[in-house]
């Protein structure tokens, strides 16, 4: 394990809010147990807490304790390999908390490819929070230098490297496979 993963993993577990690269843009993370730290990104992002947070996870076990059971085509469907990253809605287990399900019964989760945030999730040993790294209604940053300019220092740690597709994720459901949204 590198060196800035292990300070990455560190600031998550006191409670700190981290940057790092994903499939698609530059996330924002943290713990999603510790509420204090997910109300206070959504602070930094001036967002609501209404549409909840996506989590992002090395492979599908690592979700199995926020979702409920999921039937073998939803599952096929889920962690299918793909071109282009997908977020799925899935039910959530009923006491998942609502600053990370916001106002629904289901939970937005991404089995992410990416080489960073990957390790990330399994040297935390868990799903992170990962919502893009930009104040709500702005581009999401590519580069850590943006991450930087649009969080001014109010961010624990910024982990450096190369993003994926440089949008946003398309959301489906997944239980129908439905889009519900197409970020152009």
């Amino acid at each position: 394990m590198s060196w800035h993963i292990r300070e990455a993993v560190r600031q998550l577990a006191a409670g700190g809010i981290i940057a790092y690269p994903t499939d698609t843009v530059y996330g924002l993370g943290c713990d999603p147990l510790n509420g204090i730290a997910v109300l206070r990104l959504l602070e930094l992002k001036h967002r609501s807490i209404d549409p909840g947070v996506i989590l992002i996870a090395s492979d599908i076990t690592q979700l199995r304790p926020w979702l409920l059971p999921l039937s073998p085509a939803v599952k096929k469907r889920v962690t299918a390999r793909r071109k282009e990253p997908l977020t799925w809605t899935l039910p959530c287990a009923p006491e998942i908390p609502v600053w990370l399900r916001g106002n629904h019964a289901t939970l937005a989760v991404r089995i992410t490819r990416h080489p960073v945030a990957a390790a990330l999730c399994q040297h935390w040993d868990g799903p992170l929070v990962s919502t893009s790294a930009n104040i709500h209604g702005q581009h999401p940053a590519t580069k850590a230098l943006r991450v930087l300019n649009n969080f001014n220092g109010s961010l624990d740690y910024i982990l450096h490297g190369d993003c994926g597709s440089g949008r946003p994720s398309i959301i489906r459901d997944g239980l129908n496979g439905r889009i519900l949204r197409h970020p152009e």
